[in-house]
Order: structure tokens, then C-alpha cells, then sequence
């Protein structure tokens, strides 16, 4: 930290206010809202409804959990400190990265409603294909993913508040979590997901309003072409190796293509996150490729937007009057710590800039660590406990396991984010590190629900070797490189695309070659077996004042999903090659049709194609904010509609019937 840092400038009573405070207030609007759905919906939180939604949740909050599960402190953050590193090719190629394996989850989650609509997790595919050695492989893979991702928020969200507000670390993270499990608790995955619309509604409208301060308000930048000018100023000050003249806006970036194959590779290792297949399980199936397609979209629009404004922002910035510490440059401690967020915030906006830094970390925080504690609960619940322990729990017992796995999550991220944060590992760190571990895992996952032949032994093996080379080739480029392993060197972009791109790839030759020793000829037909709950004990006591209501068996709702999807099997295989050509089409788009042409003719941009590049980064804010925003909005109006009725009347919502 340098001498001369305005950090903190709250005291530690702002950071409790904002993390207490708000994390409470969340927590009881949303156990309010459970209670309120029971009471007037008969929304019953048995195992289905909990960790399942009941296969209900519509396209547009399918797309806004999208956008919350991706929107970590990193997204923030880390994106905010390359921007401001190498300029405006790093501030695209972030969210281009990332935005190529959701696209790409995509397929994944139609093609899962297709073959296992009655499936609680994609795991328990995994088990019912290969049995117990591929099924607690690829768990132990997940839960990893989901410890790391939670670790990295809490880690991030510590390093911010604590050196902002001067908030004890230790308190940060155990302190985020708490409000999170009180809510996911009570509500289950239904809860987070009505959260995490919320709070990506908050994110969005802090991000454009930055936006609109920065290039047009702000009294030291204001305009497109001011920064175009500061940022012309800063490249002669400081100038970026590897750019193209040094230059910041220029897409001929060495290190910005290097982020692109890092957060590519970090981006693919999601797909083995059991949550985003959760969220797919809980989506009306004719929603689902609307929602991920249109949230990897909109989830573009929060790194490429956030970086262009506070990331660009810190770099024309730091070097006039403006900047806090003038002359003196941002440290490289304060880098490490993802200051620069928080510096840009108050040159531009004073106080109340860092204000809104804060809120808008709090909502990537807890909205995703909501979503990876709905996963893990999940995971322990079905795929540890029903597979290993109690294959014959009803609903009921099975809801007190989950609650107990959203505890016992909270604490376990808690403890390792304080390990963490006090060996000083950063959030950088750890987001690009993550697919180096993962990524192994990725081709074998998807091969479980594309391809008939892939065995046991390669669904058991390829993740494990992968893993391996991808670590000792991390290690060792790093050591041959530099002499020496430290989190410094390891976190050099060379050995961690090294490692990236190995993890990646090497299951593409390995997968074929392990499988074609002894080939399976898998009946993907066998995935409509899985069957639903028994939750028979949790509808008696919602039904038990209704005379006429009947209670339906676990087998009978089994029966009926499989009805519903023989009627719209066609539908859901032209979505699933729908997803398919949109996916391929706009990830051709974002990696090489848009950026490839700037890159090979080394065009610097002049200030009207600057002009013209801001106005294209609005536009596409604007997209993000109003598709998340609106569109859950109108797709529930009449549920809207029916629920405050229901209220205001003081009686159970009555849907109209409908002819045809």
C-alpha cells in the first residue's frame, strides 16, 4: 500500500452497515416472499420446489441467473484492473472469454432437458451412466469449482471492504456468507433466484450511471473525446508493452489476447459447476435456451462496460490533478488489491462513488455465492446423501439435509477465504488459476450427455491426467521462466495460458483414446429412468384443509414430466440445435470476426472511432439492463398481477382458465 493511499476513508461501521445491514434486509424480504408464495400461492418448499424450482423459472430469469452466477468480484474487479494494465483490448477480451462457455452451455442445458427432464442434478446422470467411481470424480471436481469460486468472492469482497472501510477480514467473510444461507435456507433455489434478479438490477443500474458520470458529466473526463485525449496523454507516461505503439486504444494487445485464452479456459471450467445445471434443470424447459443465450449477452455487457469506464477511467486519470495521490502512481500493492475500482469511483464521484463500489461488490458477492451455496446443497443432498447414504429419504428428510449443507457451506468457504486472504492470495489470482484445475473435466461432462461411447474408465481417468499435466506444466513454464515458484511468478500470464490451454485441450486426445481401449454403446433413453421425490409428506400437510385435492406419488409426477416432454420433444431438439448455430455464430463473432481484423492491422483508434466505440459500449449497457430488468417482468405479469391480488384480497391466487 502506498504511503500517500486516501484508503480507508469510511469508518469500519459503513462496511458493517452495508454487509449487516443489507445482507439482512435481503434476507427477510426474501423469506417474506417465501412465506408469502406458500401463504397465497400453496408454494410448498418440499425437495422439488427447494432445490428444483419444479422446472418453472422462465427465460428472462433464467438469463439474469445467468448473469448474477457469472458476475463475480473478479468481473468487477480484475476486469477494472486490466483495463487499466493494457488498455482497451483487455477491457473486450475479458468479457469475450468468458462469454464463449456460456453461449456454449447453452447446448448443454437444452440437451439435458431433453434426455433427463426429471433429473435434480446433472451428477446424478453422471452416476446413473458410468456408476459410483465417474459420479464421485466429477462431484469432487464440482465441489472444488464451487468452493473456489465462493472462496474467490469472499476473498475479493475482504481485500475491498477491508482497505476501504478498514472492516476486519475475518468479519468480511464470515459475515457474507451468514445472510446468504439465512435466505437460501428459507427459500431455496426459487429464493435465489428472485435475489439474484435483484441484485443484478442494482448492478446494472450503478454500472450505467458510472457510465454516464465518466463520459458526460464528470468534470476531469465528461466526454468520449476527453478521454480519448487523457488516454493519448497517459500512453506517452506510461506506455503498454506488448500494444501496439504503446498505445491503451488499440486491439493489438499481446497481453490482452493472453487474457482472452486465460479467461477462456477459466470461462470452460464453469461448465463443470453443477450450479449452472441446476439452473437449467430449474427452467422451464421451451425458457432455456432463450435464457442462456440471452444472459451469456447481457452478461458481456458487465465486464466490457465496467472495464471501459473504471479501467480506462484510472488510466487516463492517474496522471493529472485529478487523481487522489497525484503524482504518485497507483502501487503495485494497491493494484493486487483491485484498487483501482475504488480510486476511479472517488476521483469522478467523491464519497458516494466509493459508496457505490461497495453496494455493487455486494450484490456480485452474495447473489452468486447464493447460487454455488444452491449447488453444493444440491450436490450433498442428492449426489452424496440420496446416492450414498439414505436412497430411500423422503422429501422431507431430504430438505433437512440441504439445510444443514447450506450451513456447513457457509462456514467452509468462510474459513478458507480467511486462510487465503492472510497468505495473500488475491481475487486475480485465483479466478485465472481456476481452469488450470478444472478444466480436465470439461470434455468429459459434455461427452456424457453427446456421446454414446465415451467409458467409464475415461469419464474416471482423463480429468485426473489432465489435471496433473496442467499443473506440472503451470509450475514448470513458470519456474523455467522466472527460476523460482511463487504466487507472483505463477501468476504470469504465460504459465497460466500454459496451463489453461493444456487443461483444456489434452482431454480432446485423451477422452478418444481411453474410451476406443473398451467403447460403451450408451441408451441415452436410460436417462429417463431418474424419478422425482417422494414428497407426499410435505403435500398432505400443505393439503390437508383441501377436501378435493389430490396428492400425486413421485412416480406419477415422473410420469407426467415424461408426457410433457413427448409433446414437445421436436420443439426442444430445434432449440437444441438453435442453440447450437447461435452459440457458434456469435462466439465466432466475438472471438475473431469483431477482434481479429483490429488486431492484425494494428489500428490505433483515432477519437471518432473512439466516439463511436463508447457509444457501442451504451448501446450494449442498455441492452443488458433492459433485457434483465423488463423482460422477467413482463414474462410473470399475470403471476405479478395475481400475487398482489391475492395479498390485498387476503386469499390464495386463482389462476383464470384458459381455453385450448
Amino acid at each position: 500500500m502506498a504511503e500517500n493511499s486516501i484508503f480507508p476513508i469510511f469508518d469500519s461501521g459503513v462496511g458493517y452497515g452495508i454487509i449487516v445491514g443489507l445482507g439482512g434486509l435481503f434476507a427477510i424480504v426474501m423469506t417474506l416472499t417465501t412465506y408469502a408464495l406458500r401463504r397465497y400461492f400453496s408454494e410448498v418448499q418440499d425437495s422439488e420446489m427447494y432445490l428444483t424450482a419444479k422446472r418453472s423459472i422462465k427465460a428472462g430469469l433464467i438469463a439474469s441467473s445467468v448473469v448474477s452466477s457469472w458476475t463475480l468480484s473478479a468481473t468487477l474487479l480484475t476486469s477494472t484492473v486490466f483495463g487499466y494494465s493494457y488498455g482497451i483490448a483487455a477491457t473486450f477480451w475479458f468479457g469475450a472469454g468468458c462469454s464463449v462457455p456460456i453461449l456454449t452451455f447453452a447446448v448443454l442445458a437444452i440437451e439435458l432437458k431433453r434426455k433427463a427432464p426429471n433429473a435434480h442434478t446433472f451428477l446424478e446422470l453422471v452416476k446413473h451412466r458410468y456408476g459410483a467411481p465417474g459420479h464421485i470424480v466429477l462431484a469432487i471436481y464440482s465441489l472444488i469449482y464451487q468452493i473456489f469460486i465462493a472462496v474467490n468472492l469472499l476473498v475479493g469482497g475482504a481485500d475491498v471492504f477491508n482497505l476501504v472501510t478498514g472492516i476486519n477480514k475475518v468479519a468480511v467473510c464470515f459475515l457474507f456468507p451468514l445472510g446468504v444461507c439465512i435466505y437460501t435456507l428459507f427459500g431455496g433455489i426459487k429464493a435465489t433466484f428472485l435475489t439474484e434478479w435483484v441484485h443484478t438490477v442494482i448492478i446494472f443500474v450503478i454500472m450505467l450511471s458510472s457510465m454516464f458520470v465518466m463520459y458526460s458529466t464528470s468534470e476531469h473526463v465528461g466526454s468520449p473525446g476527453r478521454m480519448w485525449e487523457l488516454l493519448k496523454a497517459a500512453a506517452e507516461v506510461r506506455p503498454v508493452d506488448g500494444n501496439a505503439g504503446g498505445e491503451f486504444l488499440t486491439m493489438r494487445s499481446v497481453q490482452g489476447g493472453l487474457i482472452g485464452l486465460i479467461f477462456l479456459g477459466g470461462g470452460f471450467s464453469a461448465t463443470v459447476d453443477s450450479q449452472l445445471f441446476q439452473k437449467a434443470i430449474a427452467a422451464d424447459p421451451k425458457s432455456t435456451v432463450a435464457g442462456y443465450l440471452l444472459g451469456s449477452l447481457c452478461w458481456f455487457t458487465i465486464p466490457f462496460c465496467i472495464s471501459t469506464t473504471f479501467g480506462l477511467g484510472g488510466a487516463a486519470l492517474e496522471h493529472t490533478p485529478a487523481w487522489p495521490t497525484y503524482p504518485t502512481p497507483l502501487s503495485v500493492a494497491e493494484i493486487n488489491s483491485a484498487l483501482v475500482m475504488p480510486y476511479v469511483a472517488y476521483t469522478i464521484m467523491g464519497k458516494g462513488g466509493v459508496v457505490a463500489v461497495l453496494l455493487i461488490l455486494f450484490q456480485a458477492i452474495t447473489s452468486a455465492m447464493s447460487s454455488e451455496t444452491v449447488a453444493v446443497t444440491s450436490l450433498v443432498t442428492y449426489d452424496f446423501y440420496r446416492s450414498y447414504v439414505n436412497p430411500t429419504a423422503t422429501g422431507e428428510r431430504l430438505v433437512f439435509v440441504s439445510h444443514i449443507a447450506v450451513a456447513g457451506f457457509g462456514l467452509l468457504t468462510a474459513g478458507i477465504a480467511v486462510g487465503l486472504c492472510y497468505a495473500g492470495f488475491s481475487v486475480t489470482f485465483i479466478v485465472t488459476a481456476i481452469g488450470i484445475i478444472i478444466d480436465g473435466a470439461v470434455i468429459p461432462s459434455a461427452c456424457t450427455l453427446f456421446w454414446k461411447k465415451q467409458s467409464k474408465y475415461a469419464i474416471v481417468l482423463v480429468p485426473i491426467i489432465s489435471s496433473i499435466a496442467s499443473i506440472g506444466t503451470w509450475i514448470g513454464v513458470a519456474y523455467k521462466q522466472h527460476g523460482v515458484v511463487s504466487i507472483a511468478t505463477l501468476s504470469d500470464f504465460i504459465p497460466t495460458v500454459a496451463g489453461n490451454m493444456l487443461a483444456l485441450t489434452a482431454p480432446i486426445v485423451l477422452t478418444p483414446i481411453i474410451t476406443f481401449i473398451k467403447p460403451e454403446d450408451y441408451d441415452f433413453e436410460k436417462f429417463k429412468e431418474l424419478e422425482q421425490v417422494d414428497d407426499s409428506s410435505f403435500d398432505k400437510k400443505a393439503l390437508q384443509s383441501s377436501s378435493d385435492a389430490k396428492i400425486k406419488t413421485a412416480r406419477e409426477r415422473t410420469e407426467e414430466e415424461l408426457q410433457n416432454l413427448q409433446r414437445i420433444e421436436k420443439p426442444l431438439l430445434k432449440a437444441r440445435n438453435l442453440a447450437l448455430g447461435a452459440a457458434l455464430f456469435i462466439a465466432v463473432s466475438m472471438t475473431i470476426l469483431w477482434p481479429i481484423p483490429m488486431y492484425g492491422s494494428s489500428y490505433i483508434f483515432s477519437k471518432s472511432f473512439f466516439t463511436g466505440w463508447i457509444v457501442v459500449t451504451f448501446i450494449w449497457g442498455f441492452f443488458g439492463a433492459i433485457v434483465i430488468t423488463i423482460l422477467p417482468i413482463f414474462e410473470s405479469r399475470q403471476d405479478i398481477a395475481l400475487f398482489f391480488k391475492a395479498i390485498f384480497k387476503g386469499k390464495k391466487a386463482v389462476y383464470p382458465e384458459t381455453s385450448g
